[in-house]
C-alpha cells in the first residue's frame, strides 16, 4: 500500500515539473510518464526480484572433482574458497601441489562437507603480486627397517588430543581382514573385507601377528599403508595382498595363550612406499628395560564392553614397558589371583588410566625406540591380552618378540625369505 502511494505522488511530482519545464507543449501521456521515471528510478519491480544469472557469475568456479568436494564455500576471513582435500590445502589456505599442508583433525560440522576436506583458495584467485610458494618436502634418505614418519607422510595432523596417528607414521601397521560373502547363500558372489586384528609388516612378503584370531582361519588379506578406514582419499593409497599361508607356533595356547604369535605369508610383495615399510626386531631375548616409552597402535574399540567402539582412524597410545616381577604383582591384584604366573612368552606395558590397547587390537605391534637412533624403532611385543582396558594400575599384556626370536627367524629363513629385512 506504501509503495503504491509513493508511486503515485512520484508521478504528480514528474507531472509538475514538466508543466513547469514545457509550457505550451502537449502534456505527457500515461505512458510517457511511466517511461520517465523508469529512465530515473528504474523498474519497481526489479527491487523485489533478483537477477539469479548475476548471482551465478559471482561464485567462483569449480575445482576438479579429484581435489576435493566440489563445492564453495567462505574462509575465516569472508573469502570464498573452494572445498578440497586437507593435503592440498597450505597453512596460508592457498591451493598447493605438492601435498604439504596442515590440518586439524576433528570430526565436526564446518563448511565443507566432508571432514575428508578442508575449505581453501583456489589458485586463480591469489594474489600474484605475492606468490606462496610452499617448501620443497624433504625427506631424509634413511635404510633399513623400523623408521617411523613423526610428522606423517605428505602433510601434518595437528590438535590430535584423540590419539590420532598422523598418515603413514607407522609404516608397518598392517590391518588383518577376513574375506567373507556378503549372501552366505551365495558363497561366489560379491565379497566384504572384515577387520580382525592388527599386524605388523617384518618383510614385504610377510606380516607379523598375534595367533589367537588367525589360528585356523581361511581367506584372509592383508592391509599396508591403511590410515582413515572409511575412505580411499589419502595422499598415498592402501596395498591389499592375500594371505597364502598361515604359520603358528607349535605349542600355542588357545586357552591362555601361550606363545600367542603367528606369521602371515603373503601371495605376492608388498610394494614399498612412504606409508609402506617394515619394522625392526629386537635381538633375540634382548627385553627393553622397564619405564622405557613405547607406541601400540591400531583401530581396536576405545574402552572396554558394549560401549566400545572401533576406531576409523588409526590410533596410537604411549605407554611405559612395565618391568616383569613388577607386572606380575600388579597383575596378582586383578581377578587372576595371587598364584597367576606370568609366562615367559609374555611381557608388560601400559597401567597407566586410559591409555591401552584394547579389544581388536589383537595382534597390532607395540614398537620401541631404538637407542642413539632417532625416529627409529623396534618391535618388541605383539597385543595379546588384558584385564579390561586402561585401568590405572593394571598393565595390557603383550606377547615378548625378543624371547621367540629365534622362532621368526628360522620360519621367515625356511620359507625362502631374508631375515635381514628386520635386523636393526
Amino acid at each position: 500500500m506504501f509503495s503504491l502511494i509513493f508511486w503515485n505522488m512520484m508521478r504528480l511530482l514528474i507531472f509538475v515539473s514538466l508543466l513547469a519545464l514545457c509550457r505550451g507543449q502537449e502534456s505527457p501521456t500515461s505512458g510517457d510518464l511511466d517511461s520517465v521515471i523508469k529512465q530515473i528510478f528504474g523498474d519497481p519491480n526489479s527491487m523485489t526480484t533478483a537477477n539469479p544469472v548475476a548471482q551465478a557469475s559471482t561464485l567462483v568456479p569449480g575445482i576438479s572433482d579429484n581435489n576435493g568436494g566440489d563445492k564453495s564455500c567462505k574462509l575465516e576471513d569472508g573469502s570464498i574458497g573452494e572445498c578440497v582435500r586437507y593435503y592440498l590445502c597450505n597453512g596460508n589456505n592457498s591451493v598447493i601441489t605438492d601435498g604439504i599442508g596442515i590440518i586439524d583433525i576433528r570430526v565436526r560440522d564446518g563448511p565443507c562437507a566432508s571432514y575428508m576436506d578442508t575449505c581453501c583458495l583456489p589458485p586463480d584467485t591469489r594474489d600474484i603480486t605475492n606468490p606462496i610458494t610452499p617448501p620443497p618436502p624433504t625427506q631424509p634418505e634413511r635404510l633399513g627397517c623400523g623408521w617411523r614418519n613423526t610428522d606423517g607422510v605428505g602433510f601434518r595432523i595437528t590438535g590430535d588430543k584423540d590419539g590420532e596417528a598422523k598418515f603413514g607414521e607407522f609404516p608397518w601397521m598392517v590391518a588383518v581382514l577376513k574375506i567373507e560373502p556378503v549372501n552366505d547363500n551365495e558363497p561366489n558372489g560379491q565379497k566384504l573385507n572384515v577387520y580382525v586384528g592388527g599386524g605388523s609388516l617384518i618383510h614385504p612378503s610377510v606380516v607379523l601377528t598375534a595367533a589367537h584370531y588367525v589360528a585356523g582361519a581361511k581367506a584372509l588379506r592383508a592391509r599396508a599403508g591403511e590410515w582413515d578406514t572409511q575412505t580411499t582419499k589419502e595422499i598415498y593409497p592402501y596395498q591389499d595382498r592375500d594371505v597364502a599361508r598361515i604359520e603358528v607356533h607349535k605349542d600355542f595356547n588357545k586357552g591362555n595363550l601361550f606363545y600367542d604369535i603367528a606369521l602371515l605369508f603373503l601371495a605376492q610383495p608388498m610394494d614399498l612406499a612412504p606409508n609402506v615399510g617394515v619394522v625392526c626386531l629386537p635381538p633375540p631375548r634382548e627385553r627393553v628395560p622397564g619405564g622405557t616409552r613405547c607406541f601400540a597402535s591400531g583401530w581396536g574399540k576405545d574402552k572396554f564392553g558394549k560401549e566400545g567402539r572401533y576406531q576409523v582412524i588409526l590410533k596410537k597410545v604411549e605407554v611405559p614397558v612395565v618391568e616383569r616381577s613388577k607386572c606380575q604383582t600388579q597383575l596378582r591384584n586383578t581377578r587372576l589371583g595371587h598364584f597367576f604366573e606370568l609366562h615367559t612368552s609374555f611381557m608388560c606395558a601400559g597401567g597407566e588410566a586410559g591409555k591401552d590397547t584394547c579389544k581388536g587390537d589383537g595382534g597390532s605391534p607395540l614398537t620401541c625406540p631404538i637407542e642413539y637412533e632417532k625416529d627409529r624403532y623396534m618391535q618388541s611385543g605383539i597385543v595379546a591380552w588384558g584385564i579390561g582396558c586402561g585401568e590405572d594400575g593394571t598393565p595390557g599384556v603383550y606377547v615378548d618378540v625378543s624371547n621367540l626370536r629365534n622362532w621368526i627367524d628360522d620360519k621367515v629363513a625356511g620359507a625362502g625369505y631374508d631375515p635381514m629385512t628386520y635386523v636393526i
